[in-house]
């Protein structure tokens, strides 16, 4: 944490103020360029984009839960008086993240991978931390944030430059990415705030194995783990906090784990099919009814508000994004933005549909970049579809960039049209049997391993007679 000194010679671009604050947390004096106001006006716009971006599970249940666990520990925290909001997210992505000014949220993917109120409390006391200690806030004092372009370039339209950078597929686009000091320390008031609000800390190291687990397998590796120390170190000084804490404040503390799976019960685990899914290279959106098709061996990516592709060597991309108003205003209000240049236009059928499909350059700091668009009305929505390629591959990948845009076209499949998402079921045990037997017994929608770590348990854990075991069922193909 910077000491408070004077900035010389810095340009704040944000309009922000150079100031000293006192951290609530630590008491110490340090540089803040952000006032509380700022703070939360910030974090507000940030919340209110991924809540329209993404939307909130459909679980009224899961909802409150968070909302209830968040507002006690946020109203005995350092910082009562912020509007503290708490969301779930339906979002499969295994996270939780805390923007400026109190506004938390936790996806499904994670709560599917939780097993009591207990756990959940320290995920929601260490993103509420992240707030009280200011991380955040000091995070923007030292730097300015950075988005990532289509191959470093940054052009001018949002649009273009914002899905250029596949791997960072978080549930947020200002994602912030805490050093492992910020992220440490937001443990320890996550363990302190679930403690003061009667939770049984010594669930809090079931937290950092599961995500050990999750990132030490084959699967996706956890947002929440991707950017935050080694679990291993976090289960030690978990257990260290719980050594040192008296006996006597451990007696009686709740962890309730039934009240906790029953919320579960039902919830989507993983990518809902209903809004769009990959076979292949084919996407296939069920709910909207069509389809198409994207070149063979490009990376692909459905995110809550494009489909996106971008080729092997990163010097082209496709995107599928909705449009606003007729086809022909869509597709005006891309190519009427500074730096754009029309080359050729005009109206096209695609599969039966009617489009209206342009050739142009985009001028970038970078240089120069080809583009084709395509917009199209669809059942009650316009879509517009994006090719991007910088000079060096556009005679390359060309061909296969309108080949894809061409490709839209209705989705009539009845299984495709069908297609359910998989879901977390409890079982109630009727007998004692191992981890391995449940699996056996009650087959699964996802391996035996992943069944393991998402009840915390292994392959030759003893469950007994009455336990709650959570499996997934359903899912495209079953």
């Amino acid at each position: 944490m910077p000491r408070c000194m004077p900035i010389v010679g810095t340009v704040i671009t944000l309009s922000l103020l150079t100031a000293c604050a006192t951290n609530p947390v630590t008491g110490r004096r340090e540089l803040s360029l952000i006032s509380e106001s700022q703070e939360v006006q910030m974090g507000r716009e940030a919340s209110q984009n991924d809540l329209r971006r993404v939307g909130e599970v459909p679980s009224t249940a899961a909802q409150a839960l968070v909302k209830r666990l968040g507002t006690q520990m946020a109203a005995k925290s350092e910082r009562p008086s912020l509007p503290w909001e708490f969301h779930v997210l339906d979002d499969a992505a295994v996270n939780a993240f805390a923007y400026p000014g109190g506004f938390i949220f936790v996806t499904r993917g994670l709560m599917t991978y939780l097993n009591s109120e207990a756990e959940l409390a320290e995920v929601v006391g260490h993103e509420i931390g992240h707030v009280t200690a200011k991380h955040s806030v000091a995070s923007m004092s030292q730097q300015q944030l950075a988005q990532i372009g289509l191959v470093g370039a940054s052009i001018v339209s949002p649009t273009i430059a914002k899905y250029g950078d596949l791997l960072g597929t978080g549930a947020s686009l200002l994602f912030l990415k805490f050093g492992r000091d910020d992220e440490l320390q937001a443990d320890a008031l996550g363990f302190q705030y679930s403690l003061a609000q009667g939770f049984d800390v010594r669930e809090s190291p079931k937290v950092f194995t599961t995500l050990g687990r999750l990132s030490g397998g084959a699967g996706r590796v956890p947002e929440w783990q991707s950017t935050h120390p080694d679990p291993g170190n976090r289960i030690q000084r978990a257990e260290q906090r719980i050594a040192q804490t008296a006996p006597a404040a451990l007696t009686g503390k709740a962890v309730n784990r039934e009240s906790y799976l029953r919320v579960v019960n039902g919830m989507v685990f993983g990518e809902n099919p209903r809004q769009g899914y990959f076979t292949g290279t084919r996407f296939l959106h069920p709910d909207l009814r069509f389809q198409l098709d994207f070149p063979t061996g490009w990376k692909t990516a459905n995110q809550p508000d494009a489909v996106v592709a971008v080729s092997p060597d990163n010097g082209a991309q496709i995107q599928l994004v909705p449009g606003q108003g007729t086809p022909t205003q869509a597709l005006q209000g891309l190519l009427q933005q500074q730096g754009v240049t029309v080359k050729q236009s005009g109206q096209t059928t695609i599969n039966g549909i009617g489009a209206v499909m342009a050739a142009f350059d985009a001028q970038t700091q970078q240089g120069t970049l080809s583009g084709l668009a395509v917009a199209l009305t669809y059942g009650s929505s316009t879509y517009v579809l994006l090719g991007l390629t910088v000079p060096q591959v556009t005679a390359q990948q060309g061909p296969a960039i309108e080949a894809a845009l061409r490709s839209f076209r209705p989705l009539t499949d009845a299984a495709a049209l069908g297609v359910q998402p998989a879901r977390v079921e409890i079982v109630t045990l009727d007998q004692t049997m191992t981890a391995q037997q449940f699996v056996q017994r009650y087959p699964s929608s996802m391996p035996a391993e992943q069944v393991y770590v998402m009840n915390g348990v292994e392959a030759t854990t003893s469950l007994p007679r009455g336990t709650l075991v959570k499996r997934v069922v359903g899912g495209p193909g079953r």
